[in-house]
């Protein structure tokens, strides 16, 4: 690969790490994780492999949405430390090789923001038109509650203000209204007023519900919304050459490819959610085959973009893109008790819960995230195989504090249970079982086996640059895929199935010149005259096999 690309396109073979200030790490014993704790920990990240910190909300709060309710866009909670904390954090990341970016939530703001405070009060504020509101709510708007556990509609009446106003989320947090120039100026300040303090770039939530303006009276005012995403992709680019936006899209391919742009740049990345709901159908099924339908139906992004992929992020484990028929199989695999899931469309649970453990499937399917096309975000926790805890509310069971020893409270703080932002786990994946000092010392542990990875996938830049395909396995239960670049191939096979398989491949441009020699452990195949190769594989078993030529 040309150096001018693997520096400046940073994006493509990252690894990125996603983690809440607020749970990571406690440094004064106040019961909330801060950016001192979070900086004691950099070293972690480091030795883990880690080149992007993605962050959580820490802006300012009443934190009844787990701080996705802002009070204020450009400050820091003060729970979580100041902003010389921040700036020391991130200059500290930067020192190990590591990027942050930040959650950007700009589609809404908490109902105590200054700005909906004023809007409310009165007609004539300067704030009214920063909001969605109506006399009452327009047939022809927004459809579809978030949140059908707590909310009954997208709109509430404000007694104060005497109109309706939208909210796409809960009621405490009202929508800003992005058809109004003064909003789209003030979220790209807020940009790059993080810019300026080190942030490489953001994770914007809610992508669709951002540029929604269906119903609006004013939507004639941003007759296009993806221009306004492209004018703020070239904002970020003015302001930094290296920033990224990595949006949240859950829609089906076609219609996420429009958030990439056609004409011009809008989204770096997208998430990939139907390869990662496929992924638990497979799973569910012990059949690769709707996975590998979803890797070969996900269209190109454009050359300078990519995807994201992911096991598990921080809401719930959304399966709404599978049939009714499918998400229940997923359901009754994973999640069968009720209290499981989440607004009939997802689980709230880590994966090695769901997986029962078992110690071969959970490493083939960190296998399986760190070889399939497209950049690796890991969420907090998930390096040491923690799990979750269903006595939280929602979706705050996946976001625990960290379990960085077996001492009191995990070793995350010292303050009294009572003093902490959620349930630490007990029994089997508490931290007297799972934490990082232990499974340091443990060569055969998880997060060894992710440290293999990361370190294989940051050499084999073929998974990241490469042009993949999907091959047939020969065995439903079977996933093989392979990349190329000029430079090498490397072939990516995994066994879904609980028994012994074997993978007949035939590789197009290779011959018995070629040895396929193991990356991730000792070992080789000889391809055939005719480019055969069979690739032997374990229960729930993983191999990238690099294309090495051998003229004996």
């Amino acid at each position: 690969m040309r150096l001018t690309q693997t520096s400046d396109l940073w994006w493509k073979n990252a690894v990125v790490y996603c983690l809440d200030v607020e749970t990571y790490q406690d440094s004064d014993g106040d019961g909330h994780g801060d950016f001192r704790g979070l900086i004691q920990r950099i070293d972690h990240l480091q030795r883990l492999g880690v080149t992007c910190i993605w962050l959580m909300p820490y802006y300012p709060s009443p934190d009844r949405d787990d701080g996705y309710d802002i009070t204020d866009f450009y400050g820091v909670d003060p729970r979580l430390g100041s902003h010389g904390d921040f700036v020391e954090f991130v200059r500290t990341a930067r020192d190990r090789g590591i990027r942050v970016i930040a959650d950007l939530v700009v589609n809404h703001t908490s109902n105590q923001h200054p700005w909906f405070q004023s809007a409310r009060r009165s007609p004539d504020s300067p704030y009214r038109d920063w909001y969605v509101w109506a006399d009452q709510p327009p047939a022809d708007g927004p459809q579809g509650i978030t949140f059908p556990d707590k909310e009954t509609s997208l709109w509430t009446y404000d007694e104060a203000a005497g109109q309706y106003y939208l909210h796409r989320f809960y009621k405490y947090q009202p929508d800003l209204n992005i058809t109004n120039p003064a909003v789209r100026d003030e979220i790209a300040r807020t940009i790059g007023f993080w810019l300026h303090l080190g942030l490489s770039g953001f994770r914007v939530d809610a992508v669709p519900f951002l540029l929604e303006t269906t119903g609006q009276r004013d939507a004639a005012a941003l007759p296009r919304p993806h221009d306004y995403l492209a004018d703020l992709r070239s904002f970020l680019g003015r302001r930094s050459g290296e920033g990224v936006l990595l949006g949240e899209v859950n829609l089906p391919y076609p219609d996420t490819m429009t958030f990439f742009g056609s004409d011009r740049d809008e989204l770096t990345m997208c998430f990939d959610f139907i390869g990662m709901q496929r992924m638990y159908l497979s799973l569910a099924r012990g059949n690769a085959e709707s996975l590998a339908e979803a890797l070969r139906q996900r269209p190109q992004p454009p050359k300078d973009a990519h995807w994201a992929t992911f096991v598990r992020n921080h809401d719930e484990l959304t399966l709404d893109k599978l049939t009714d028929t499918q998400r229940q199989e997923v359901f009754e695999a994973f999640g069968p008790d009720p209290d499981m899931q989440l607004y009939g469309r997802g689980l709230r649970r880590r994966l090695p819960t769901m997986l029962g453990g078992d110690r071969d499937r959970i490493r083939m399917v960190y296998s399986l995230l760190f070889s399939m096309p497209g950049t690796p975000v890991l969420f907090y926790g998930e390096e040491i195989g923690m799990g979750e805890d269903l006595r939280a509310e929602g979706r705050l069971a996946v976001r625990t504090p960290m379990q960085w020893s077996a001492e009191r409270n995990g070793g995350f703080s010292t303050a009294d249970k009572s003093e902490l932002p959620g349930p630490i786990p007990d029994g089997e994946y508490g931290p007297e079982r799972v934490n990082v000092a232990a499974q340091e010392r443990d060569p055969g542990a998880l997060l060894c086996w992710v440290r293999l990875l990361i370190e294989s996938y940051r050499r084999c830049p073929e998974l990241a640059w490469g042009r993949y395909e999907v091959l047939d396995a020969g065995d439903s239960a079977v996933l093989a895929h392979r990349c190329d670049t000029e430079g090498g191939t490397v072939l990516a096979v995994h066994n879904f199935a609980a028994v012994p398989k074997k993978a007949a491949l035939k590789l197009a441009g290779l011959d018995a010149s070629c040895v396929l020699s193991d990356v991730l452990a000792d070992g080789s195949e000889r391809v055939a005259n005719d480019g055969s190769v069979v690739v032997q594989l374990g229960r729930y078993g993983c191999r990238w096999l690099r294309v090495e030529h051998d003229f004996r």
